[in-house]
């Protein structure tokens, strides 16, 4: 995709005006990093950071048949939400393959919002058009919806000098959609307690029109609070630090969520979704193989798509996501091995195969950096 057919958000040229480096990502010109990823990673673990994620996707789901709708589209249970409260899914085809994971929202009785991966958009909302017998009205707003992500220890003092706004009074997975005179005068906004990042920190829905003021107002008062502006290098970074999956490397269609490590958002007990059936099966028989997190002992860096192999040579599986943690400075990842306790246990080892080397790694649960 060339540069002229890329989208771009919002907040693109205040990124160009920084120096960002830009980069194609799910079709969209996206800042990778401004002053460089370790930096910036440095700057989320240890004061604040702000990332311009308008690229994800936002639906509306409204009418008298919205929850029924949301509850068979997803694996978790729906049921458990009241108004101002969100939760993390996976949503799978019939063969239990994780077509996307999503954030859903519950605005009201009638009416929840979904957030779907930038790079899924169309692919997510054709599934939800095609799988709507339940005549749920769907609206999808995402080039209306701008989306911020402040990140960090310090990010609540940040957004109360900013606006006011005190987002400590939120607990974790609720939302909040403040008055214009709760938040500098404009309307339409969301604040939620969600992130990407395993720091402390929100997410901020606005109107596309006000994302440049929010933007501005935050990095203004941030000043003293060491706010950043970050790219997607770091957070790239820190969710692997963290242990979140990232859609495209370390789940997809290939995968279902009992394999994934997702068996706490698949809900078996509802009385039906789609994938049901098959995820059924799957947890009677046990997953084949797991996803899991792992250090590198040696010096090295794991890559998507690298070989793994126990400690006899023999290919047990694959590494998904791979990085050097900025926090350890050591090599870092997840990837997918046979489900065997060997293999699978804190502390079991294996190899990871890196261009004819190979490297000692060690399963740890993540986070990895706690």
């Amino acid at each position: 995709m060339s540069d002229s057919t890329l989208k771009t958000t919002p907040l693109n040229d205040i990124h160009v005006a920084l120096g960002a480096k830009m980069v194609p990502f799910a079709g969209y010109a996206m800042p990778v990093q401004y002053a460089g990823i370790i930096e910036e990673h440095h700057a989320v673990r240890q004061q604040a950071g702000l990332f311009d994620v308008s690229h994800m996707g936002e639906v509306m789901v409204s009418g008298p048949h919205a929850e029924a709708f949301v509850q068979n589209l997803v694996t978790n249970d729906v049921s458990t939400l009241y108004d101002g409260k969100a939760l993390y899914s996976a949503m799978c085809n019939d063969e239990g393959g994780i077509i996307d994971d999503l954030l859903v929202y519950r605005m009201g009785a009638e009416q929840f919002m979904l957030v779907i991966n930038a790079g899924n958009i169309d692919e997510d909302w054709a599934w939800m058009q095609a799988h709507n017998q339940m005549g749920a009205s769907l609206n999808h707003i995402s080039e209306d919806i701008a989306l911020l992500a402040l990140q960090g220890p310090t990010s609540f003092d940040v957004l109360r000098k900013a606006f006011g706004y005190d987002a400590s009074l939120l607990k974790y997975y609720h939302f909040d959609s403040p008055t214009p005179d709760q938040f500098g005068g404009l309307s339409g906004v969301i604040v939620s307690r969600t992130g990407y990042t395993g720091e402390v920190g929100v997410e901020i829905y606005c109107q596309s029109k006000d994302a440049v003021a929010i933007w501005n107002t935050l990095m203004q008062a941030g000043h003293e609070f060491g706010l950043k502006p970050t790219g997607l290098g770091a957070r790239d970074t820190l969710r692997l630090e963290s242990g979140f999956c990232l859609h495209g490397n370390d789940i997809s269609k290939a995968c279902n969520p009992l394999e994934a490590g997702l068996g706490w958002v698949t809900k078996l007990g509802k009385e039906t979704f789609i994938g049901k059936a098959a995820l059924d099966k799957i947890k009677a028989a046990g997953p084949s193989r797991k996803l899991v997190g792992f250090v590198i002992e040696d010096r090295g860096i794991p890559r998507h798509g690298y070989e793994i192999q126990d400690m006899g040579g023999q290919p047990i599986g694959e590494v998904t996501s791979g990085t050097q943690s900025p926090i350890l400075n050591q090599g870092i990842g997840m990837g997918y091995v046979a489900n065997k306790p060997e293999f699978v246990e804190p502390g079991a080892q294996f190899q990871v195969i890196a261009r004819g080397r190979s490297f000692t790694a060690t399963v740890k649960k993540p986070p990895f950096h706690k």
